[in-house]
């Protein structure tokens, strides 16, 4: 099993703030919420940290005086400045301080999620899924190499795209599998038909999981699918 990696956020905004720290620990990443930017930098100090995510505008401490401690301290950290504005004076202040990037809010958190990735893998921290063979949920357990999902009273051998469907779905589960995501990883195409081709899909592994009641592929309006295992 691969190293959860530890973030420190640094959020004045304290609802925004925990709701950003508990999708983070849901993506698998150890989170620590700071409220200001004193907090933040008592934090760095005491803690080990692989990559910081900073506030800019922030009471007693703002982001940039807080990112220039942190860099005096470890120069090679990974660093996120997160904005309310995008101004071209306080982009350039940030990336000069040594920002790997700027995030205006309010933005995506799958696109947050794979900048934390190409941020880490850049700085010799590659973050890779674990390739598991076997998933247990529920009722069932599902073998990705032969395809075949089991459970008490049947077995069901899947087409290679339903399988690849459901794995995708299993390395995530109760979180949300974008349709893009889906799309482009297992047809390796976005359009009307692929999304027509995977919804069909997304009926049948409905059909073969229903006889667990407690599991359930839900659509997330606008975004994509959760396989749900309650």
């Amino acid at each position: 099993m691969r190293k959860k990696y530890s973030i420190l956020l640094v959020e004045d905004e304290e609802n925004f703030g925990s709701v950003l720290k508990n999708y983070l620990e849901l993506s698998d990443y150890i989170v620590t919420l700071c409220t200001d930017g004193n907090q933040g930098l008592y934090s760095f100090k005491n803690n080990i940290y692989d990559l910081c995510i900073i506030d800019v505008m922030m009471p007693v401490r703002d982001g940039f005086s807080l990112a220039t401690e942190i860099k005096k301290i470890n120069p090679s950290i990974p660093l996120i400045f997160l904005t309310a504005k995008k101004l071209k004076e306080d982009i350039l202040k940030g990336y000069q301080i040594g920002a790997d990037d700027y995030i205006t809010k309010p933005f995506d958190t799958e696109v947050l999620l794979y900048k934390l990735k190409a941020i880490l893998n850049r700085n010799g921290k590659p973050i890779q899924k674990e390739e598991l063979i076997n998933y247990a949920f529920g009722i069932f357990n599902f073998n990705t190499e032969t395809r075949e999902l089991i459970s008490k009273t049947t077995t069901k051998k899947l087409s290679p795209k339903e399988a690849e469907l459901l794995k995708l779905l299993c390395e995530n589960i109760n979180q949300v599998v974008s349709r893009d995501v889906a799309l482009n990883q297992i047809w390796n195409d976005n359009n009307y038909f692929t999304t027509r081709s995977m919804d069909v899909f997304i009926a049948k592994l409905r059909k073969y999981l229903k006889e667990d009641t407690a599991i359930e592929i839900i659509n997330v309006h606008g975004n994509g699918f959760r396989l749900l295992v309650k």
